[in-house]
């Protein structure tokens, strides 16, 4: 964010250096910043979480049907964290190949495939259609932080704010409709289906949205794409530590909330829909705080101010779960808020577009191979102990090294 800049208006075209490259290296084509793109990131955000958060609220019932166990459930829950690595760290050489609007654009086209296909068998099916489904979403994952840098870079935190807002209601939408979505379409298969609807409809937008508002691209944004890596540098790694651990407790809260509120006693609606409110509360939050604190010289006072709410949270959990379940889930939403700053130092932590490209597969590559073991020691913590104490106990230590490495990455440094 530039002080004491003007902002272009919606439709006006950036300067040289505001544009994202579409096509591959034959035709040097880039698309610039406008209302249409905005939507369009905006409807690709909204689907990179229903695709995951509707799976908790119907995962004993589908582990019934498919007569899965404990483990298969585990598995499932952590499969995503580890394509998001794998296909995260893929993604920038993907849109080095065919372009950033195309590859996004085949992000969704994936997404919506493995959707439609994991219903239709059996463990091992759900398992592979999972794997495809996340793959898709890891490739939007890193590359939408590049299209806001370079398509929006006077609104580099109002951008993030409103993409991060987009997807905490994604996520909200998909774990508060499933249970209905399963009663009004007879089971929990259509219910998980029918969000290729909305993947198909993103893509749609997207595909027209990257046709328009293109130039060539010139010779300094060429050199610039040449790269370099981040694996020896300090900053990268601490920022990819900070992203890393909150996905850890994300993803964590995604696949088990449900599950520990209804051991709770809680109903299977209303853990569907506090997990809806987990995820929902995160909506304002984003859409004012990035804005907020990319205008400042450093955000390291947001960041643990969040954590210490998600803390909290998860303290009360550990110890009364039954007790106030509406006010842990509201702390836990307001501090799982911070993964709007995750992304929003990913951008400013970087000086360019092709900067934030590495910076982005890198710490979301890295960081979801971090987060992808959450998932899996929790449900494994929970099979050994028969409680969910030890379990909530090791996101509270995430937690305290999140605050750590997340006050860092906030300090006001360039990779």
């Amino acid at each position: 964010m530039v002080a004491g800049s003007t902002v272009p208006a919606w439709g006006q075209e950036p300067e040289l250096d505001g544009a994202v490259e579409l096509a591959g290296r034959g035709s040097r084509r880039v698309l610039t910043g406008g209302l249409l793109l905005a939507v369009a990131v905006v409807l690709v955000a909204v689907n990179l979480r229903p695709a995951i958060t509707s799976v908790g609220p119907l995962l004993d019932e589908a582990r019934v049907a498919l007569g899965a166990s404990a483990v298969w459930a585990g598995v499932l829950t952590t499969l995503p964290g580890l394509c998001f690595a794998a296909a995260g760290l893929a993604a920038p050489r993907l849109a080095r190949r065919v372009g950033i609007g195309a590859a996004v654009g085949i992000a969704m086209a994936v997404l919506a495939a493995g959707l439609a296909v994991r219903v239709v068998g059996g463990q091992l099916v759900v398992l592979g259609g999972t794997l495809v489904v996340t793959a898709g979403i890891a490739l939007a994952n890193v590359l939408i932080p590049v299209v806001v840098k370079d398509s929006f870079p006077l609104r580099i935190g109002l951008m993030t704010g409103v993409y991060t807002a987009a997807l905490q209601g994604g996520g909200a939408i998909g774990s508060a409709l499933s249970p209905p979505l399963d009663t009004a379409l007879g089971g929990w298969r259509p219910s998980l289906a029918s969000w290729a609807v909305l993947a198909v409809l993103a893509l749609v937008v997207w595909s027209v949205a990257a046709r328009r508002g293109t130039r060539r691209r010139d010779s300094a944004e060429e050199a610039e794409a040449g790269g370099r890596s981040l694996l020896r540098n300090p900053l990268a790694w601490t920022v990819t530590l900070f992203f890393g651990l909150q996905s850890f407790l994300a993803y964590v809260v995604m696949g088990w909330l449900p599950q520990v509120l209804m051991d709770a006693g809680v109903s299977r609606g209303d853990a569907g829909l506090l997990l809806g409110l987990v995820s929902v509360l995160a909506v304002p939050i984003s859409l004012v705080v990035p804005a907020v604190a990319a205008r400042q010289n450093g955000q390291t006072g947001w960041i643990v101010g969040l954590t210490l709410f998600a803390i909290a949270g998860l303290t009360g959990l550990m110890i009364a779960p039954g007790g106030a379940p509406l006010l842990w889930c509201v702390l836990l939403g307001i501090g799982m808020s911070v993964f709007s700053m995750a992304l929003t130092t990913i951008a400013l932590r970087s000086r360019t577009g092709a900067d934030t490209a590495r910076l982005s597969g890198m710490a979301q590559g890295f960081g979801y191979l971090l987060a992808a073991a959450g998932p899996f020691l929790f449900g494994l913590l929970h099979e050994l102990t028969g409680s969910w104490t030890v379990p909530i106990a090791m996101l509270l230590v995430a937690l305290v090294a999140q605050l750590v490495f997340g006050g860092l990455a906030g300090r006001p440094r360039y990779v």
